[in-house]
């Protein structure tokens, strides 16, 4: 089971903790470190501790705050994994401490454990605790010895000691050897508290007699169970070869640096042996050497040079220790240590991992929101592998140091994404050897849209011109708003927000296309009813909670001529008075008058408006064409000359009225004149014209009557037939006699009235005389009418006063008895009148 233990903090790691919630902006990392003891070689899957139980973590938590491994760096392997179900961690490939450290005399892996929502890491480090899976190995399967028979018992031959690759009481190696009379065994305590095997003579040898011994030395190892390894221990018994070859130092010491080229020397071990010749001559070799080190280094048999035969590297091992050994020529050996400490040189760039990425981040993130957690590494020692980080590039961005070699990347300031919708940035590793080494790696940290723009209108008011008479549906105006968001919290709709383009119970005026922001109009416009009108446009984004903006839009609407003008003096005759033979109003001019002398004004209007109202006069028609104008701007008529006798005494004037629209449009007005000195010099005129009138009437109305007779008549017949039939059919006796009485026909006169025309004010003022229309008496009417009223004739008009002093309740002249008793009564018709004058500056009637 592995054993966990947890790192507490004193006094000073308060204070550390203080500092760091003051540096980070955003979230907390992890002061202390989790200390998990495990023992090596455990399989796949153990147990290692529970880290979310420890971490404070509870089962809930675990899949937001999603739990996992962040290792980091070239020998940082993925040795451990986290449960996603329960957090705890297990082992995810076997651990062998002695391929891990090697002869460190502790072991441990580090490494950092990230949770996100909200992001934190924290570190963890689980030390390899060793175990006895190693047996003590000898280099040689056999030891070969050669010892003169003239060799004194007490004499010492040092052994090859074996190798154990555990650690404390697990490599701690005792000896023993098989019992032979001849030879013991001795240890020798060595630095660094090995022990050195030697074998002792314990009674002289005799060669004749015994030439050679196999021994057997087992190694066995102090850990429970004990492991154990031998080796064969061959003796020759020689001739004399009394003077072993002895090393000038028991250990040498050397320092290289790492990344020596292959080939160099490193160092060199020197034996001298007092015997001459043969027994003199000394070689070496390595005695008991591992592997890795045969791999890295070559011994020169004959003059003790030890070189490199392949590349060292600190990052892999820091300190290699090996014996060397050395044999005469008669076979005796002496034995010494070799250690070899290899300096750092800053041959390692930093490694920067990233661990996580928060991509993209909205552009409303507050300062200090953490955006990217990194980890970096430098294998190197010392100040090489001392690290320090930056941001390169234009981006409100920081990078702040954390805890175990991790920095933060937060935000410095705030994110517009309208103005960048990405930052890229370079975080720059430098160490600080000599020469320094860096490296980078690039960020690119991606800005997510928040609608925190409104739509901007081109124009914060527009204008319109609009002419009249548009059809419906036109294209009026179109206005444009730009939302610099991004998608939907940048797609702008339009909506009608107000203004006076439409009333209240009244279809609007225009309409705004949503999408395209076209304003068109619902209908006609005209500009009599509305010269202009303003409204006010909305412009909406699609984003949540959504942004708008408004625009003012003024529409002017342009008059066309579309309107005659009108006159309103001389009014024209109604349809009935016309058609009764009333007589038109008229003007009575004397026959004294001068030229110059105002007849009439004819007054004219025009709904339009600008050069589309300007009015302009001109007399088209005229019975006497030179004896009247008119003026061409005022709508004065005038006399031209003065009138004469030879002058007819009715004159008939047409004038035109003419806008000056293109095209122009016009209206005329028809004015009667009477030359006469006073009013009843006019009037017989005028009663010839109405008695016209009048007979022309009473024979239509004559005319209808007999036909109404005739259907009477044809009806009647057609009833007597159907009762006669009717009767014979039913034998009810003698036919019926029908009689058919025809009802009495009464023709009802009365006075007629022309409607007063009071529109405007008008600079002159007019006393109109007209005729009420004649009503013509039918020669078939029963019973009779009564006689007619007697009533002035125009003669007996003219002969009397004239009406520039009407009376004051009437203007209408009836029932007055005839100036000429002599006169037949038939003659006479029917008529009222009512007379007008002029009232003009400085004239009378």
């Amino acid at each position: 089971m592995a054993v966990r233990r947890r790192q507490r903090r004193g006094p000073g790691g308060g204070r550390a903790l203080l500092a760091a919630v003051l540096l980070c902006v955003w979230g907390r990392a992890a002061a202390e470190r989790l200390r998990y003891a495990i023992p090596e070689e455990l399989g796949r899957g153990s147990l290692v501790g529970p880290l979310a139980r420890d971490l404070g973590l509870s089962a809930d938590e675990l899949p937001a705050r999603k739990l996992q491994v962040a290792s980091a760096g070239k020998k940082q392997l993925q040795y451990f994994t986290v449960s996603e179900e329960n957090g705890n961690l297990y082992v995810n490939e076997r651990l062998d401490r002695e391929e891990m450290c090697g002869a460190s005399p502790t072991c441990s892996v580090s490494f950092e454990v990230m949770v996100k929502n909200p992001l934190n890491v924290f570190h963890v480090e689980v030390s390899i605790e060793d175990v006895n899976d190693n047996t003590p190995v000898f280099s040689n399967a056999a030891l070969d010895l050669e010892i003169g028979e003239w060799t004194l018992p007490g004499a010492r031959f040092p052994l090859e000691m074996a190798r154990d690759a555990d650690l404390g009481s697990n490599s701690l190696l005792t000896y023993q050897l098989t019992s032979d009379p001849s030879f013991s065994l001795s240890v020798k305590d060595k630095p660094g508290g090995k022990k050195q095997p030697e074998l002792v003579l314990e009674r002289a040898l005799d060669r004749e007699k015994l030439s050679s011994f196999e021994l057997v030395l087992t190694a066995v190892d102090g850990g429970d169970p004990a492991r154990s390894g031998t080796v064969l221990v061959r003796i020759n018994v020689t001739d004399a070869n009394d003077n072993p070859p002895v090393f000038s130092k028991s250990v040498y010491e050397a320092r290289v640096a790492e990344n020596l080229p292959v080939g160099s020397s490193v160092l060199r071990v020197q034996a001298t042996d007092a015997d001459l010749g043969s027994n003199g001559r000394v070689s070496y070799s390595f005695s008991n050497v591992p592997e890795e080190v045969l791999s890295l280094f070559s011994i020169e048999s004959e003059s003790g040079e030890i070189r490199t035969v392949g590349p060292l590297d600190f990052e892999e091992e820091k300190k290699y220790v090996f014996g060397v050994e050395t044999t005469d020529g008669g076979g005796l050996t002496d034995h010494c240590e070799v250690q070899i400490d290899i300096t750092d040189e800053n041959d390692n760039t930093p490694e920067i991992t990233i661990l996580s990425l928060s991509s993209p981040v909205p552009e409303d993130a507050p300062v200090g929101t953490v955006v990217a957690l990194l980890n970096v590494n430098d294998p190197d020692s010392g100040e090489n592998g001392q690290v320090s980080c930056e941001l390169s590039g234009e981006a409100p961005l920081s990078i702040v140091a954390s805890s175990g070699g991790s920095y933060k990347v937060v935000t410095a300031g705030a994110l517009d994404r309208e103005q960048a919708s990405e930052h890229r940035v370079t975080v720059v590793a430098r160490d600080r050897g000599r020469p320094a080494l860096w490296s980078s790696t690039e960020l690119v940290l991606e800005v997510s849209d928040v609608n925190d723009n409104a739509p901007v209108f081109e124009e914060a008011a527009y204008s319109a011109y609009v002419a009249e008479n548009n059809a419906a549906g036109a294209l009026v105006l179109r206005v444009q708003a730009r939302d610099a968001d991004a998608g939907a919290n940048g797609r702008v709709s339009y909506w009608l927000a107000g203004g006076s383009a439409g009333a209240a119970g009244a279809a609007p005026l225009v309409s705004v296309e949503a999408r395209s922001g076209a304003l068109y109009a619902q209908r006609s416009l005209d500009y009599e009813q509305c010269r202009e009108f303003t409204l006010a446009v909305r412009a909406q984004d699609g984003g949540s909670p959504a942004r708008s903006s408004t625009a003012t839009v003024r529409v002017f609407v342009l008059d066309r001529n579309d309107n005659a003008p009108r006159v309103l003096w001389p009014a024209a005759a109604a349809a009935g008075e016309a058609a009764a033979g009333a007589p038109p109003p008229f003007e009575v001019v004397p026959r004294s008058a001068e030229a110059g002398y105002l007849v009439a004004k004819v007054v004219a209007v025009d709904a339009d408006a600008g050069r589309n109202a300007w009015l302009s006069y001109e007399l088209v028609q005229a019975s006497e064409p030179a004896l009247f104008r008119v003026g061409l701007h005022s709508g004065e008529v005038r006399t031209a000359r003065a009138v004469s006798e030879r002058d007819a005494a009715k004159q008939r004037l047409v004038a035109v009225v003419k806008d000056h629209g293109q095209p122009a449009l016009s209206a005329t007005a028809t004015l009667h004149v009477v030359l006469a000195e006073s009013l009843q010099e006019a009037l017989p005129e005028l009663s010839e014209r109405a008695a016209g009138a009048e007979a022309a009437a009473a024979a239509a109305e004559l005319q209808f009557y007999l036909v109404l007779a005739l259907a009477l008549l044809s009806a009647l017949l057609v009833l007597s037939v159907a009762l006669a039939v009717l009767a014979r059919l039913r034998r009810a006796g003698p036919p019926a006699v029908l009689r058919c009485l025809g009802a009495q026909r009464f023709s009802v006169a009365g006075a007629a009235f022309p409607a007063d025309f009071c529109e405007g004010t008008l600079p002159y003022s007019y006393n109109l005389c007209v005729a009420a229309p004649a009503r013509a008496v039918p020669e078939a009417a029963w019973p009779p009418p009564p006689p007619p009223v007697p009533v002035l004739s125009a003669e007996e008009l003219l002969g009397g006063d004239s009406c520039e002093k009407p009376s004051p309740s009437s203007n209408l002249l009836v029932g007055e008895p005839p100036a000429n008793p002599d006169a037949p009564q038939q003659a006479q018709p029917n008529t009222d009148w009512r007379f007008s004058q002029t009232q003009r500056p400085g004239t009378s009637g």
